[in-house]
Order: C-alpha cells, then sequence, then structure tokens
C-alpha cells in the first residue's frame, strides 16, 4: 500500500483535498476523528482523562465537553503533554487497526494536525501540505467556526511555521483560491501521482521519467534530506546526499543519495525495495513519478 501523510494549518482546507481523495478511492485515516473516539463515553480513554483532570471535564450527558477541557490544557504546556500522553498511544493502536485492514493496493492517506510538530514525515512515502494565506485562514476561521479573529491568529501562531512544513513537504498545495480550483488539483495528484505510485511500490518497479537538465536548484538539499529521513528509517544506515545536485550545479533532476553498508547488503537492499525504493546489484531507484532518485550502496 502506499502511506500518505496529509497535514495543514488550521483553516487551509485540508479536510476538503483529503475528502477528494477519499472519494477517489483512497482509504482515509482522520487522527482528528480517531482522537474523538477513543474518548467517547464508555472507553477506556474516557476514563483515563477523568481521572487525569477530574469530573468537571464532563457535560451533563456523561461525555467529554471539549471546550471545558480545552480550558484546561490549552495554556500549560505540562497539562497539554499529559492529555497527549493519554490520547496519542490510543489514536496510535486504532491507527494501526485501520492500517492492518486496508487492502495491498491500497492508497491510505493519514490526515493528521501534528504530523510536522511531532516528527512523522519520514514515515510515509509521501507527505502533502496544504497551505493557504493566512489573511484567508483568519477569514475562513471567523467566518466558518466563529472564532474571534484573536482566537484564529493565536491558534495559527501555535502551529508549525511555514518553513517547517516546507522543510517536509513533498508536495505543496496552495488552497488560497477557489474550491474549485483546490479540488482540480487534488484530482490531478491522484491520477498523476498517487495512483501510479502506489502500483510502482506495489510491483516494486521504479518510476517512468524522462529528467530534465536544470540549472542549479535551492531545494535540491532539502529534498534529498526528506529522502535520507526515510531511508534511515527503514534501514537504520547513514546516508548521504551525492552527485550532482549535491554540488548545485547544472545536473538533471534526479537526486542521488549514497547508503553505506556492510555486510548486509542484500537485507538493505530489501527494506528500500519494500519501502519504495525498488533495484538489485547495489543500486535503487525511486518508485515516486514526482520525485526521481537513485540510491547507491556502497560497501
Amino acid at each position: 500500500m502506499l502511506r500518505v501523510g496529509l497535514t495543514g494549518g488550521i483553516g487551509s482546507g485540508k479536510s476538503t483535498v483529503a475528502g477528494r481523495l477519499a472519494e477517489h478511492g483512497a482509504v482515509l485515516i482522520d487522527a482528528d476523528k480517531l482522537a474523538r473516539e477513543v474518548v467517547e463515553p464508555g472507553t477506556p480513554g474516557l476514563g483515563q482523562l477523568v481521572e487525569a483532570f477530574g469530573a468537571g471535564i464532563l457535560a451533563a450527558d456523561g461525555s467529554l465537553d471539549r471546550p471545558k477541557l480545552a480550558a484546561v490544557v490549552f495554556n500549560d504546556a505540562e497539562q497539554r503533554e499529559r492529555l497527549n500522553n493519554i490520547v496519542h498511544p490510543l489514536v496510535g493502536m486504532r491507527t494501526a487497526e485501520l492500517l492492518q485492514g486496508a487492502a495491498d493496493d491500497a492508497v491510505v492517506v493519514h490526515d493528521v494536525p501534528l504530523l510536522v510538530e511531532k516528527n512523522y514525515a519520514p514515515m510515509y512515502h509521501l507527505v502533502v501540505i496544504v497551505d493557504a494565506d493566512v489573511e484567508k485562514r483568519v477569514h475562513r476561521l471567523t467566518s466558518t467556526r466563529g472564532m474571534s479573529e484573536e482566537d484564529a491568529r493565536a491558534r495559527i501562531a501555535a502551529q508549525a511555521t511555514e518553513e517547517q512544513r516546507r522543510t517536509v513537504a513533498d508536495v505543496w498545495l496552495d488552497n488560497s483560491s477557489t474550491t474549485d480550483e483546490i479540488l482540480r488539483v487534488a484530482d490531478s495528484l491522484w491520477a498523476d501521482r498517487l495512483v501510479p505510485f502506489e502500483a510502482n511500490v506495489r510491483l516494486r518497479r521504479p518510476a517512468v521519467v524522462d529528467p530534465r537538465t536544470t540549472g542549479p536548484d535551492p531545494t535540491w538539499p532539502r529534498q534529498a534530506a526528506r529522502l535520507i529521513a526515510r531511508i534511515t528509517l527503514v534501514t537504520g544506515l547513514p546516508a548521504t546526499h551525492v552527485g550532482p545536485t549535491a554540488d548545485g550545479v547544472p545536473a538533471q533532476d534526479v537526486i542521488e543519495v549514497e547508503v553505506t553498508v556492510g555486510d548486509n547488503a542484500e537485507k538493505v537492499a530489501e527494506e528500500l525495495s519494500a519501502a519504495g525504493f525498488p533495484g538489485g546489484d547495489g543500486v535503487h531507484h525511486s518508485a515516486d513519478p514526482g520525485r526521481p532518485a537513485t540510491i547507491y550502496l556502497r560497501q
């Protein structure tokens, strides 16, 4: 299966993108939805919250009163950490169950609000960031969610910065325009990248691309860093950005990475192939049609 991490700041419209990809057939795992499910009345999760924060966080019907809980944790880092230590493991277990139940040929879109903040990006084959102009986001939050402008700006400021998101983004979707436009972009992402990427990962075949020769691209080091993070996660081995794109000279737009292996080259080759970098005989290629890459295994 193809694992896609989807995130974006509050008011960016990532739910619109998530919904569109689900319409195309993606298996959508919504972390926020799961976070609500694991603390519904009668669940062990709700019991743990009451034990931690008291019965005052409950509504009259025994359900979780989210505004009351938010008032307790929003401006208290220690209390937020306490909340996260209860909810996040429960969400993680439920997420694992859903992943296990997904088909082998599924495109799984994991909608995770804190993907950047929690450094989850290397866990996915692809990370999609939905963004929008700050003023546009403030307008959406005040007009559709009833927030005050002060509250909207505070919530935006409390999240990851644009620079932090760009660091992990394989795909950057600007949702500052119309709904029709972002839906069109989501359609193209599905058809042109996610569907062929999934097939390549499942069949363990490299993407067929014709990389263009271009001038130095200042984003090459950042793109290489994302690939290296994924490679290191699955192999546990050091990797280095090499070749012309590392030198910052005009070159084919192919990121080259060198992985240092010892006597376990066969095991590493299998790990890379399963993770979306198929190949053999010391040379692997990316299965992503949107990001050509070559990985060399060196003794």
